[in-house]
């Protein structure tokens, strides 16, 4: 071996969004691996591949560029038989997106192949040093590089392939989440994680590996989530056997799947994301559930309630966050200021590691992820506890990387969310949030408990008030149509409104590909004024507050300038109305909520215009579900 030092990493710094699925049991394998990479499809990738060990030992390769049906018509005519196999899709990091990069990989020897999730920094001193040893690549690719240096180890070490594969990731820098399959072993794989997350489902005679629970949905309910720097041999007839890759034993933790087919079925609708937008009344109600008591005047959020005194007596509440999450994390600043008068700071978490904060232990940071395996917000969670901070978590999936970093949290019960543009978790993101001001303001004693009552109460009609909005929302399809060619829209909005000015912006942009903006209204004759004339759509959200006249006012510099307004509005509303060339009615509601209401339209708008565009609305360019990747 020419290693002789071990590389230490502070913590992770790139994971790519690929999707990996590994099958091991009874059954052919290329159907079940097949139905898991549609099933991970809303992750994003540009090309698919899989490998099978059939009962020959014959170790056969596929892999296409483009989508998983790309695949499987190159398949079509060929040996895709064994009970054993590795399938992945691939978001291209290093080489390009083409069949040679694709994944799976196989070592020299043609032994092994390799899918991996995830970057290895430090692959091109790996790949010099292989070199060096007679190693020649085929690829551009950080994981053949991998696949190499396991087998170099294995052969040089006289180790086993488990063994082999701990020993190699001690000299590995950067994250990884890999299923290998061998020759010669059809009953065995072999799988390890940091960074990436991980998944095995358990069941009868049989053995499944993902990247996360959707493909395994349906197949079993007993998983066991990889922890990081953890090696498995996975091997028919045997208990998983764990090692840290510093050889350390360790016992699988046997969990329930809670996830069913129809959460990741599309129900019906053309899409996951208009699916997911129809679910919103149902997801803000189970998310509340249990949580808020109209009938006892209070909020109860069991996940962090032994750190409520922090959370009272903190110097800052720091939300960090990304994209969307960032979104609903400024929402919630607004809530927690206005009601609990706590001071709330909102940063980025792709800034907030490299700005060198001044956090300390006496505040707490809430990281906010939908997915929970962000990695940016997982860098700020570790950046955070360095400094001494508490660190909460509000986020979707259990067991998600970011749910066992934090120090508590919340979990928003939103479901799946398969679309790539996020809609419930920004709506289930901002009831927790709401309710955190709440519970925060019952403790500090800073609302009346009539009024508390009153918050409490209309927070509970919220499901309700989203229905109607829903059901009152059919003529935004003809918005859609007279504005689906523009080029540029502006979206304006103050004070809580102004969050979901950017959410709207931000979901035009994710799937129609046409550029827009969010500003708060106020700043519109700061620089965006000049961009205003008859061919510029500017989306007012308009609805009745403490600055609704302001915003009026906005509305007619825009009317001035031969702006084409489209107003969100609260039922009651007369003025700005008038001046609008559409309008989009929303119930009316605290002001602090409306951008519970006001966003659903929004997201409806986005996706009519992205549909007529002829855009893949669950799966747009260029985006993977989580943003996994600096």
């Amino acid at each position: 071996m020419f290693f002789s030092k071990k590389c230490n990493f502070a913590f992770l710094i790139f994971i790519t969004m690929c999707g990996i699925v590994a099958y091991v049991g009874h059954q052919e394998a290329y159907p079940i691996l097949i139905e898991g990479l549609k099933r991970l499809e809303y992750r994003g990738y540009d090309s698919a591949g899989v490998a099978l060990l059939n009962k020959a030992d014959q170790l056969n390769v596929y892999k296409a560029k483009g989508k998983v049906s790309d695949l499987e018509a190159k398949v079509a005519d060929k040996d895709i038989s064994g009970h054993i196999g590795i399938a992945h899709t691939r978001w291209a990091t290093h080489g390009e997106p083409n069949e040679t990069n694709a994944h799976p990989h196989l070592s020299k020897s043609g032994n092994i192949a390799l899918i991996h999730n995830g970057i290895i920094e430090n692959y091109l001193s790996l790949r010099k040093e292989l070199e060096k040893r007679g190693f020649q690549f085929k690829s551009s690719t950080d994981t053949e590089v991998l696949t190499n240096l396991i087998e170099d180890v294995q052969q040089s070490e006289h180790v086993d392939l488990f063994e082999a594969v701990r020993i190699a990731l001690n000299h590995v820098i950067g994250a990884y989440a890999i299923a290998i399959v061998e020759k010669g072993h059809p009953d065995q794989l072999i799988a390890a994680r940091k960074g990436s997350p991980m998944v095995i489902g358990i069941g009868d005679g049989e053995y499944f590996i993902a990247s996360d629970a959707t493909p395994i949905v349906g197949r079993t309910q007993k998983v066991v989530y990889i922890e990081d720097e953890q090696v498995v041999r996975i091997k028919l007839g045997e208990e998983l056997h764990i090692k840290t890759i510093q050889d350390v034993e360790a016992i699988p933790y046997v969990q329930e799947l809670k996830m069913n087919l129809d959460s990741i079925e599309k129900a019906g609708f053309d899409h996951f994301m208009m699916k997911e937008i129809y679910e919103q009344p149902t997801i803000v109600r189970d998310t509340m559930r249990g949580r808020l008591h109209p009938e006892a005047n209070t909020v109860r959020l069991g996940g962090i309630i032994q750190y409520e005194k922090q959370l009272l007596y903190a110097d800052n509440i720091v939300f960090v966050a990304c994209g969307t999450s960032w979104h609903a994390s400024l929402v919630g600043s607004y809530m927690i200021e206005k009601l609990a008068k706590i001071r709330v700071k909102v940063e980025y978490a792709s800034e907030f590691r490299y700005r060198d904060p001044v956090v300390t232990p006496h505040d707490v940071v809430i990281a906010v992820s939908q997915s929970g395996e962000t990695a940016d917000t997982l860098a700020a969670i570790n950046l955070a506890k360095e400094k001494g901070a508490i660190v909460l978590g509000i986020c979707n999936v259990i067991g998600s990387s970011i749910s066992r970093a934090t120090d508590a949290g919340i979990y928003t019960h939103a479901g799946p969310e398969i679309g790539v543009a996020s809609t419930k978790a920004f709506t289930s993101q901002v009831t927790v949030m709401a309710m955190l001001a709440l519970r925060l303001a019952e403790l500090k004693g800073t609302m009346k408990d009539e009024e508390r009552l009153e918050f409490i109460k209309e927070l509970d009609s919220i499901p309700e008030k989203i229905q109607w909005t829903l059901d009152h929302s059919g003529h935004v399809k003809d918005i859609a149509a007279k504005y689906k060619d523009v080029r540029n829209m502006l979206y304006l909005g103050r004070l809580q409104n102004y969050p979901v000015a950017l959410e709207g912006a931000l979901k035009l942009k994710e799937i129609s590909y046409i550029h827009a903006e969010g500003y708060p209204a106020a700043e519109m004759k700061h620089g965006p004024i000049a961009l205003i004339d008859k061919d510029m759509p500017v989306v007012f959200i308009a609805t009745n507050h403490s600055t609704y006249e302001k915003v009026i006012s906005n509305i007619q510099e825009v009317k001035a300038r031969d702006g084409k307004i489209i107003a969100i509005v609260s039922q009651k509303d007369v003025l700005a109305r008038k001046m609008a060339d559409y309008v989009i009615e929303i119930p009316e509601t605290e002001c602090l909520y409306s951008p519970l209401l006001a966003t659903v339209p929004l997201q409806i708008l986005a996706y009519y215009i992205a549909v007529m565009r002829g855009c893949n609305v669950d799966q747009p360019r260029n985006l993977a579900k989580s943003v996994t990747v600096e």
